[in-house]
């Protein structure tokens, strides 16, 4: 890892831009690598990975290990695989679950991030909130939508639902989505390591 990776790196721990909004004092929440080639861009932490400091150690990450095909120790490799949600802090419990991820985090650091993984070659957006940033003016109307048309963003991008077990109803209304788009998306993670 460079020295200004490293750097940054350190910069984005010790991040306190949107401290006032938080519930709990700032612990940003991310793993990476200059030679990682995948990059998962979730939501925000939640609760226990605010306890822990481990990203997706929870029923969430459970499931999305399952739909890649992956064990802990490659998940968790952070020199194959980075972890740059699109808020790095455990924004705080709302009316029907976690609040969405702080506005401030993915505009202030995840260019620079990208910048200094030169390796990069496929981005999982997990969640309507990482595809908002990435996608931009070419994201759909609807999740849906946006998901169904993963082949539009793929190799680099795959818009993907947020795997949360509070979207089992989506994934049973769906089911093209675990029989086209996980295979996909599971080979081309799979090509990269």
């Amino acid at each position: 890892m460079t020295a200004a990776f490293s750097s940054l790196l350190r910069e984005v721990r010790a991040c306190r831009l949107c401290e006032a909004a938080l519930p709990f004092p700032p612990k940003p929440v991310l793993r990476a690598s200059a030679t990682a080639r995948i990059v998962l861009i979730g939501q925000a932490p939640g609760m226990r990975v605010q306890e822990t400091g481990i990203p997706w150690n929870d029923a969430s990450g459970k499931n999305l290990r399952a739909w890649l095909d992956l064990d802990d120790a490659t998940f968790y490799d952070e020199s194959r695989i980075a972890i740059v949600p699109a808020g790095f802090c455990y924004p705080g419990k709302g009316r029907s679950g976690d609040l969405p991820p702080r506005p401030e985090c993915a505009p202030k650091w995840h260019a620079a991030l990208l910048r200094q993984m030169p390796k990069v070659e496929t981005i999982l957006l997990l969640g309507r909130y990482a595809q908002a940033h990435y996608l931009e003016a070419r994201i759909r109307p609807t999740l849906t939508e946006t998901v169904r048309a993963w082949r539009e963003f793929a190799p680099r991008f795959y818009p993907l639902p947020h795997p949360s077990p509070r979207n089992r109803l989506w994934l049973r209304k769906n089911p093209w989505f675990e029989e086209e788009v996980v295979p996909a998306v599971r080979a081309a993670v799979h090509a990269c390591l």
